[in-house]
């Protein structure tokens, strides 16, 4: 496909996948000897595939094989919706008597970005910025008028997009500007009669949503990226009762005319469209970025949950859990069955450890962290060959660690390990890091968990 770059380069590396699956909640306490369990055969579905690198940027020593997926296209549909408060609820359309009626809204759609991980694709991104599907490279300037009133569904403009050709996705991004018409258009319920309203759209200047992977449908071997305006996230517990009606019988919401109705409207707009995450610029320049607090409620763990998915290799691989090698580090892995007990261990075989402890990596990258709330991580390892290894929970695009980076002295015989940290920042993709490399040796691994404990 054509798409512009921007400007990290990217190492090659070999990666391992496994599923995504809800992970016990178990609070195990820590510095527990668990004895070196006996193994029964390896689980022979367990298989490491190769892939590229972002983590460190080096010239020397990379696996170079490439790993092709399966294509993805992408198709976007944009609609509003009346159901009640509450992003996961069935979209539904407007009764006789809903107290907001919106009669004509349109923006108009200026790009659209993936945010991904870069581990087999050839491609130089910085995956701050993410990666500009859309326009294409041959028609920069080229946009499209979206009507939400109407329900636009968009795929052939977007037919070269390969999601799966742009590496691991964990967020798009769609880009917006007002219309020429600068307003939506609609109707007000007030004492049982309709009165139709212009809200202007004049404080907004440019726009950008972004949606995390699990909003995005990608069944049928499409990713459909659904952008919705909730009518009653915007207007709900707004009282419009004392708005004043202007000459023309209309009610005018903007800065000059009901201005109060029009700031309280404002603050509501951009999350009325429910994304992870936001920011928009104001007609004055103004920067503004945030989450949004109900869709980060459901995807950040509760008290007592694990945020890590898959945490004891218990389902089939897909790419939550991935292996790294790098700067002359080699491994392989193998997941076995525990006699006994039946749980699932992670064997990483390391055949050369490399130049740095970096150099062999497990690696899952969909952690969600919130900033000032407590987390304890737990998980048990041993090798053939007593030495340290670096555990580590940092951030997946800038590699800077925002969790805790520590040292752990690992034995021969397994035992529980205990780390307890609380985040500055929050991080919907803070990455988990095993660093094993170092030297030649062999690990098993169990039950890793981050639990959320406040």
């Amino acid at each position: 496909m054509k798409f512009f770059l921007s400007i990290a380069s990217i190492a090659f590396c070999a990666v391992f996948y496994l599923s995504l699956a809800a992970c016990s909640n178990d609070k195990s306490l820590t510095g527990i000897e668990i004895g070196n369990p006996s193994i029964a055969d390896s689980d022979t579905t367990a298989r490491d595939t190769a892939a590229k690198d972002t983590a460190v940027k080096d010239t020397t020593s990379k696996d170079t094989a490439d790993k092709k997926q399966p294509a993805l296209p992408l198709v976007a549909d944009f609609s509003i919706d009346y159901s009640e408060v509450n992003p996961k609820a069935l979209a539904k359309e407007a009764n006789k008597d809903e107290p907001i009626l919106l009669d004509s809204f349109s923006l108009i759609l200026t790009e659209v970005r993936s945010f991904s991980s870069y581990y087999y694709t050839t491609l130089i991104v910085d995956p701050v910025v993410g990666l500009q599907l859309w326009p294409y490279e041959d028609a920069p300037n080229e946009s499209l008028a979206i009507s939400f009133t109407k329900g636009s569904l968009i795929e052939d403009p977007f037919k070269d997009i390969d999601l799966n050709e742009e590496g691991y996705l964990k967020e798009m991004g769609v880009g917006f500007k007002p219309d020429e018409t600068m307003a939506i258009f609609g109707r007000i319920l007030i004492d049982k009669k309709y009165h139709p309203f212009v809200y202007s759209l004049s404080n907004f200047q440019t726009l950008m949503l972004r949606y995390h992977y699990s909003q995005i449908d990608t069944a049928n071997g499409k990713a459909n990226l659904s952008v919705v305006f909730r009518v009653k996230q915007f207007t709900d517990g707004i009282d419009f009762s004392g708005a004043e009606v202007g000459e023309d019988s209309v009610i005018h919401i903007d800065s000059k005319y009901n201005s109060e109705l029009w700031n309280a409207m404002n603050k509501r707009f951009v999350t009325s469209f429910q994304p992870l995450r936001y920011d928009y610029t104001t007609v004055a320049g103004d920067a503004h970025f945030e989450y949004v607090a109900d869709i980060w409620k459901g995807i950040a763990a509760k008290k007592g949950e694990n945020t890590i998915i898959n945490g004891n290799f218990s389902s089939p691989f897909t790419t939550d859990w991935i292996l790294m090698n790098q700067f002359g580090g080699h491994s392989d892995t193998t997941v076995l069955l525990e006699k006994g007990s039946k749980e699932r261990i992670m064997q990483v075989n390391v055949t050369d450890g490399g130049k740095h402890s970096y150099s062999v990596q497990l690696i899952q990258e969909n952690v969600a962290l919130i900033a000032g709330v407590q987390y304890q991580c737990v998980f048990t390892i041993w090798s053939d060959v007593e030495g340290q290894i670096t555990a580590r929970i940092g951030s997946y695009n800038t590699y800077e660690t925002i969790g805790f980076q520590e040292h752990v002295q690992v034995q021969t015989t397994g035992q529980s390990v205990g780390i307890t940290f609380t985040p500055e920042v929050s991080d919907p993709f803070a990455r988990f890091e095993l660093n094993l490399g170092g030297s030649e040796r062999t690990f098993w691994i169990k039950e890793v968990k981050v639990l959320r404990i406040n």
